[in-house]
């Protein structure tokens, strides 16, 4: 029996066979066999009535913008597969971000402090063989997903929000005038929150593999001898298996939470999840100076989040949306999952209401609700030089050097270039200093980047490059701009309040310290 088998074994529920499942999902997906489903279809007759406004599907996450959408009077119905409830696990985020809670009336002050389990700081960074570098009020906040979820589903059927649990999706037709879901429900516009495997999106992306992917394991265990501080980003070995592992440790409520995760192509011959666990469990110790039978394991966390060059998805149909994860809307370095939906979660409320007032809920209409966002793009040339083709020969030790070489380069420009950086937004200034201060400084370790990468994601790239500085540009006109649009019809003003949109957040606008 190996440790990973005698670990999971001892904890609640089938954990290994959740972990094993997983494995064979992720295996069907590098292998490009999944099934296509085909659970979208249209109809060119209208619908005899249409009872909501929005329908969404998918409830852990879906929740947050059904409760604020339905505190502005907009009449939700939100279909979840189970029973809507968080898990036992912390989100972290930042306090920053959870701002949105109360600009959206979603959370009162008191609920938001309670919301907040656990908090700390400093947070670190480093790399095999660099220095430390250490920040503060980035990812620090523990939120317990319990009680957030039940108070947003409280206020979601105070608001007149109708709750329809263990009723998966099955299917939905889309009309003219409306869809309807599982041959039941109806309504103007269906929100996808399913998450990266949704079969909406699966249709959408008609079998296409995905370009990246994310492995993550970790777990939650007492018996830690310090939990005060946090890692966001930390690695001390080189190359392995292929991959360079990277690891990040936050304070819980009930212990402490450490993850292991890595970058990668979806080539079939890569590590499995559970090979992964191994891997954790082996170098755990070393990572955190406590032998792993000193542990009480609480649980076990597993996973793997896909990324597409083609995102965020825009499906092909009308009133249709795909918001979160099944959205794509997260950088191919993120997790995605809550910081994500809360990021873009007042920009989603408005714009969503804003199409539905003004009857803009055409493909073209939708698409500009979910807009490509250079600030996303450019990220891609550093997920793959954090990674290694799979047949690759590089330095063991070069993604360390190069990662290290970058944040203390980072660390020297000052907080507001390193913590946007930290919470996945990248900003033309910052990004381009960052940039110039490497190069000059460390010519010979950037110029090793180049075969790692290849010259066409480098010459790619230069284009989302270009692209961040013209959205920086436009959005810097956002401000003489909207005074015009205030003045233009309902529908004029749906369209170029997107375009603003797509200037902030592809620019990383949306960010402030």
């Amino acid at each position: 029996m190996s440790l990973t088998e005698e670990i999971l074994s001892q904890l609640p529920g089938d954990v290994l066979s959740g972990l094993r499942h997983t494995d064979n999902i992720l295996t069907s997906l590098r292998s490009g066999n999944t099934p296509i489903p085909k659970v979208v279809t249209e109809n060119s007759e209208n619908l005899n009535s249409v009872e909501f406004d929005v329908i969404i599907c998918g409830g852990t996450l879906g929740i947050l913008i059904a409760a604020a959408l339905a505190v502005r009077g907009v009449r939700v119905a939100l279909l979840e597969r189970g029973i809507l409830r968080g898990r036992e696990q912390e989100w972290n985020i930042s306090r920053k971000e959870l701002a949105v809670f109360r600009e959206l009336e979603l959370l009162t002050e008191a609920e938001l402090a309670q919301t907040i389990v656990t908090e700390y700081n400093p947070a670190r960074v480093s790399f095999q063989g660099g220095t430390e570098v250490w920040v503060e009020d980035v990812l620090n906040i523990g939120v317990n997903p319990i009680y957030l979820l039940e108070t947003l589903k409280t206020r979601f059927l105070n608001a007149g929000g109708k709750l329809f649990e263990n009723t998966p999706f099955s299917d939905t037709v889309v009309h003219p005038n409306g869809v309807i879901v599982n041959n039941q429900f109806t309504a103007k516009l269906l929100l996808d929150a399913m998450g990266n495997l949704s079969p909406i999106s699966q249709q959408a992306r008609q079998g296409k593999k995905p370009d990246a992917l994310c492995l993550v394991v970790g777990s939650c265990a007492k018996g830690f001898p310090e939990n005060n501080s946090g890692d966001l980003l930390l690695s001390f070995t080189a190359l392995e298996n292929q991959c360079q592992y990277f690891w990040e440790a936050f304070p819980a409520k009930d212990g402490r939470t450490t993850y292991l995760f890595t970058y990668m192509d979806a080539d079939p011959q890569r590590l499995s999840l559970e090979t992964l666990f191994d891997e954790y469990l082996r170098l755990l110790p070393e990572y955190q100076g406590v032998e792993i039978n000193h542990l009480n394991f609480q649980r076990a966390l597993f996973g793997f989040f896909p990324s597409y060059r083609q995102s965020p998805l825009q499906t092909p149909w009308n009133r249709i949306l795909p918001v979160g994860d099944s959205s794509g809307n997260q950088s191919p370095l993120s997790f995605g999952g809550f910081g994500a939906m809360v990021r873009h979660l007042h920009r989603l409320t408005l714009g969503i209401e804003e199409a539905l007032k003004t009857d803009q809920l055409s493909v073209q209409s939708l698409a500009i609700l979910q807009p490509y966002q250079p600030s996303l793009s450019v990220t891609w040339l550093f997920q793959k030089a954090m990674s290694v083709g799979v047949n690759q020969k590089i330095d063991p030790n070069q993604i360390n050097a190069l990662l290290s070489a970058v944040f203390a380069q980072m660390q020297q420009l000052g907080t507001p270039v390193l913590k946007p950086f930290l919470q996945d937004i990248v900003q033309f200034g910052a990004l381009t200093q960052t940039l110039l201060k490497t190069g000059l400084s460390h010519p010979f370790l950037v110029a090793k980047i180049i075969p790692q990468v290849g010259l066409l994601s480098l010459l790619d790239w230069m284009l989302h490059y270009v692209n961040l500085i013209v959205y920086s540009s436009l959005f810097s006109l956002s401000a003489m701009l909207e005074l015009l649009v205030n003045n233009l019809p309902a529908e004029k003003q749906y369209y170029w309040h997107r375009l603003i949109d797509k200037w902030r957040f592809g620019s990383g606008n949306d960010y402030h310290e």
